[in-house]
């Protein structure tokens, strides 16, 4: 999935409390609006993943935004205005990068 071409943004969930049901339609309008090939969305079970550790425990929504393969992006909580504005950061940033070539900023402690 990380291997997919564009932003991909999981939504990092714990089975106690299930995958951010808020979020679904904040996904599905973004979606629909950018219309890009580049933008994906998944759901990833923290507790079933060794490399999403760090975030088991946790009460609140953790979504993780990843680009070329690297975290470039983490939101916590389910904050409608910021996930907005954050996809739509991001995806333009992967958008120059893929158009223009260079780097992206990766997160390194989250």
């Amino acid at each position: 999935m990380l291997c997919l071409k564009g932003l991909i943004v999981v939504d990092a969930f714990q089975a106690w409390c299930g995958p951010c049901k808020t979020v679904v339609d904040l996904f599905r309008k973004v979606r629909n609006e950018v219309g890009s090939d580049l933008l994906h969305f998944a759901v990833a079970e923290v507790d079933s993943i060794d490399a999403l550790e760090q975030y088991r425990g946790k009460c609140e929504p953790v979504f993780l935004f990843y680009a070329g393969g690297e975290l470039v992006a983490v939101v916590r909580g389910a904050n409608a205005p910021l996930l907005r504005k954050t996809i739509l950061e991001q995806l333009a940033v992967k958008r120059k990068v893929l158009e223009h070539g260079g780097e992206r900023e990766v997160v390194t402690s989250h």
